[in-house]
């Protein structure tokens, strides 16, 4: 996402447009919310019309630093001891198929999910790992891609005046944004965490002293404003901005947006099924927003560059995530919505398969696991996998063009679509890969 530079400003210092949008912060920095909105709309492109998709939200939950495939998905509970690692396992409900021994809620309802243990490809740095699995491309020194949810929110645009693409609780890095797309299809971030006793989306708020009536006399002051310089200069480009800001005072104004996140209307037992923790309340959070219209949201969750006590950091990160990925999972199929909603649960890469000797492993991109459920995946599957010391692939290799192609089929993007980067340069969504069918339930 693009920081704002506006020399003689307040704002001419490194803060993005989502750490400023709350209209009272604004007015007292000298700049307001149509104003800055403006600033960064310009050269946005019209939103492009899509296939019907089966999916209509996908929830990207993203495990940084390097999730082990050995001690999540893909125990090698056969293997020596040196490969094997310290953990044990538990049946689960695909017949045969075997979870880390941390993975038991999530393992009681395997036959809600696909898991994927032939991922793979060949970035074995934090920065790179991580820019693949954000984007489906591998880094380039001459152009930044955009993010999945970017891309989203480019070809689905917003739905019930609400952003099309979330990060909870910030954005979590430098790949997770805009690319060569216009800073207006950037994520919205929440700047504070839902796990906490004071959460407050400040963006989404009213400032103290600025009543309904006050806000919309604002509004109509500045139409009034925006009429003028229109009558001036007629351009799509003017238009294009008004049409940005007023889906943004929609945002603001719209009761249905403010409480979509609103944890306090969930009770408390809800809470608990998820954790009274920082993955258990995001992701509840998470299924509020996608419940609510929001085309993607991303989060991440603990830290997972374990090179050494891989066994005390798993105890330590897993069971939080595994009993609110669980919780998830079963609340959006409760709720009739996790046939149209995508979670998937990716890492940077895997780990290697010998533990080292800090007792833990280190990068391994070669072969790694993700976690799918909903949107028309199938449920109750293992595809793919990786060989007897978890080293390779050995059957049916996923590279991260693959899983892009099928997230985006799903949501009813053609990933083979050209979006224009700067110099009027045609770039596919993604470039190679096939939509893994094998995953997908069949149409009707």
């Amino acid at each position: 996402m693009k920081n704002i530079q506006c020399p003689g400003n307040p704002l001419a210092q490194d803060y993005s447009r989502r750490e400023f949008l709350s209209v009272g912060m604004l007015g007292s920095l000298g700049l307001t919310l149509p104003q800055l909105l403006k600033m960064e709309a310009r050269g946005a492109q019209k939103f492009y019309e899509t296939k019907e998709g089966v999916a209509k939200s996908v929830i990207h939950i993203f495990l940084p630093g390097g999730a082990a495939h050995q001690e999540t998905f893909d125990p090698k509970y056969l293997a020596p001891t040196e490969y094997r690692g310290p953990l044990g396992t538990v049946n689960t409900a695909i017949k045969g198929e075997r979870f880390s021994q941390h993975l038991d809620h999530l393992a009681k309802i395997a036959d809600k999910i696909t898991v994927i243990r032939s991922m793979a490809h060949g970035e074995a740095a934090h920065e790179r790992g991580t820019h693949n699995m954000f984007t489906g491309y591998k880094p380039s020194p001459a152009l930044k891609y955009p993010s999945f949810g970017s891309v989203v929110s480019h070809e689905l645009g917003p739905h019930n005046n609400l952003p099309p693409y979330v990060c909870i609780p910030s954005v979590p890095n430098s790949f997770a944004n805009s690319g060569y797309l216009s800073s207006a299809y950037g994520p919205f971030a929440l700047g504070n965490d839902p796990s906490r006793k004071d959460f407050k989306v400040r963006d989404l708020n009213l400032p103290s002293g600025v009543d309904d009536k006050r806000f919309n006399r604002r509004r109509s002051l500045l139409e009034t404003v925006d009429y003028h310089f229109k009558s001036l200069e007629e351009s799509d480009a003017l238009a294009s901005m008004d049409a940005f800001y007023q889906h943004a005072y929609a945002m603001i104004s719209s009761q249905k947006a403010r409480e979509a996140f609103n944890l306090n209307a969930e009770d408390q037992k809800m809470k608990e099924r998820y954790g009274i923790n920082a993955p258990g309340q995001r992701m509840l959070l998470s299924r509020r927003l996608v419940e609510a219209g929001v085309r993607f949201v991303s989060m991440t969750a603990g830290g997972w560059d374990h090179h050494d006590n891989i066994k005390g950091a798993i105890e330590s990160n897993l069971p939080p995530i595994d009993q609110a990925l669980a919780a998830l999972i079963s609340d959006l199929d409760e709720r009739g919505l996790l046939d149209s909603t995508m979670v998937l649960l990716s890492s940077e890469f895997g780990r290697t398969p010998k533990i080292n000797n800090n007792a833990g492993r280190d990068h391994w991109p070669r072969v790694f696991s993700v976690m799918l459920a909903g949107g028309g995946v199938k449920r109750g599957m293992i595809y793919g996998s990786s060989d007897a010391l978890g080293g390779e692939p050995e059957e049916d290799r996923v590279g991260v063009e693959d899983l892009a192609q099928t997230i985006y089929n799903q949501l009813g993007i053609t990933g083979d679509k050209e979006l224009m980067a700067p110099g009027d340069r045609p770039i596919e969504i993604v470039t190679g890969g096939r939509v893994l069918d094998e995953i997908l339930e069949k149409k009707a």
